[in-house]
């Protein structure tokens, strides 16, 4: 039912956000057949087009599950194909259905949309009974060099669940400390900082030294845009050494390419620890859902688990090349909503606020992308309000485990494109790396390191520019 669907929804670091002021309804606007809409030649609509000229305007439960509205016909079918191989769930091998089975042996989920629902943010488990489907835990202890290494009998990533016969790794438990606070006006507000046990885990006791990363599934919407961004772009944002002195010093990630075998620029994931939209599904199919792939042709099967060993698996790959190529087209290949409210007093007012607090020095309003093989994400201006880049966000929201070259305290700037309509996508308005903020508001009160001058600056706003600053969100 609704309830059970919407208990999968899913949460994004955002670093910025809260849900203060609803986003006004869109009756009297364009709706969901605004795919084939031209956008007006209002002089505030180019600001609308957040995803370019791809830009979808659909304020609906829908917005983020829509093809380019660019995509020609012929590629249409491409991404209707990869969208069910999306949401399909994998079986457990053998099965008739030998195209859709190799499930597991150990897994978080059975499906992509299990944990990214409607193509949307997961959020944490609402309580015991809850599943965490979206929430996973990253795994690893420090090796000699300081880098994550796997855990000797778990691996990577925690896996929660499992085919018959095969145990699972462990059950994790959520629990949150109350962390208040008090804007420069007086009104209270209230955070929740979480912590994170692994309980009953089947292959012995975790290492005193392991290291917990919980990671919420993202938003998919317009990830082949951010791929298409030039890498001369991204590094012509950083500032690795702070030169201009503004405190604020984004830096690349580089990253192990699974295609090249060599690094590239990391873009996806919260750490920017993945270079391409492909290697960001494949990796997901194999550590998510247990399914092998050309990129990843290995079982997650680690020593210790002789159960998991033995298990059949559904054919050497389990996904083939031509499946996990339309699941990539798919992704790369789904629409940015329009943003609302463009002109309204209360935006444009916020507009200028979150700029005048350094939100913008790294969620940068505007990139431009490259030539691309899909000419829909070619030379496209877009509006995600990110730099791809990694910042120290300081130690309250730190995971203490490097990712790449990223420390374990920097985090990748997430988009914030979209992110108005989570609560109207998702049902809920959960944000940050392990959704531990509530709102938009309480995402901006957790930053710190680089962005700690802005988060100040934001507790120092009047309520009513505060109002202001969370509007011009909701408007994007």
């Amino acid at each position: 039912g609704l309830m059970s669907r919407r208990r999968w929804l899913a949460a994004s670091l955002v670093v910025a956000a809260g849900c203060v002021v609803a986003c006004s309804g869109g009756g009297d606007r364009t709706g969901g057949t605004a795919e084939t809409e031209q956008p007006t030649s209002d002089p505030t609509s180019d600001r609308a087009l957040s995803g370019g000229e791809g830009t979808v305007f659909d304020e609906t439960a829908t917005a983020f599950s829509l093809a380019l509205r660019t995509l020609p016909a012929e590629d249409r079918r491409a991404f209707a194909v990869g969208n069910n191989f999306f949401n399909d769930n994998w079986v457990t091998a053998p099965a008739s259905t030998t195209s859709r089975d190799g499930l597991g042996p150990t897994f978080n989920a059975q499906s992509c949309s299990s944990c990214h629902f409607k193509d949307g943010r997961a959020r944490p488990p609402a309580g015991a009974d809850d599943p965490e489907l979206g929430l996973l835990l990253r795994l690893s202890v420090p090796g000699p060099d300081g880098r994550p290494m796997p855990v000797p009998g778990y691996g990577s990533q925690l896996q929660d669940r499992s085919i018959n016969g095969v145990p699972g790794e462990g059950t994790i438990k959520i629990s949150y400390e109350e962390r208040p606070g008090t804007f420069a006006d007086g009104t209270p507000f209230m955070l929740q900082a979480p912590t994170y046990e692994i309980l009953e885990p089947t292959v012995g006791p975790l290492p005193p030294d392991v290291q917990i990363s919980p990671r919420l599934a993202p938003p998919v919407f317009g990830v082949g845009l951010l791929e298409a961004v030039e890498e001369a772009t991204v590094l012509a944002h950083a500032d690795p050494d702070d030169a201009d002195g503004d405190g604020v010093s984004g830096r690349p990630n580089r990253v192990a390419d699974a295609r090249t075998g060599g690094t590239s620029l990391g873009r996806f994931g919260w750490k920017a620890n993945v270079p391409t939209v492909e290697q960001q599904t494949a990796g997901a199919f194999n550590g998510d859902i247990g399914i092998t792939s050309e990129v990843f042709p290995d079982e997650n099967c680690p020593d210790g688990q002789p159960a998991c060993q033995a298990a059949i698996n559904g054919g050497t790959p389990e996904i083939d090349a031509a499946k996990m190529a339309r699941v990539t087209f798919y992704t790369r290949t789904l629409a940015v909503p329009a943003r609302r409210d463009v002109g309204a007093d209360d935006t444009s007012d916020g507009e200028q606020l979150f700029a005048a607090l350094g939100c913008s020095s790294c969620h940068l309003p505007e990139l431009t992308t490259g030539p691309s093989d899909v000419a829909a994400l070619s030379h496209q201006v877009i509006r995600p309000y990110t730099d791809l880049l990694l910042h120290d966000m300081g130690p309250g929201l730190a995971d203490g485990r490097p990712d790449g070259e990223a420390t374990g305290q920097e985090w990748r700037t997430a988009p914030l494109w979209g992110i108005g309509l989570t609560d109207t996508v998702s049902g809920h308005s959960r944000f940050l790396h392990d959704g531990r903020a509530r709102s938009l508001v309480e995402a901006i009160l957790w930053h710190d390191g680089e962005a700690a001058a802005a988060a100040d600056a934001f507790r120092s706003l009047s309520a009513s520019d505060r109002a202001k600053l969370i509007a011009f969100l909701e408007s994007l």
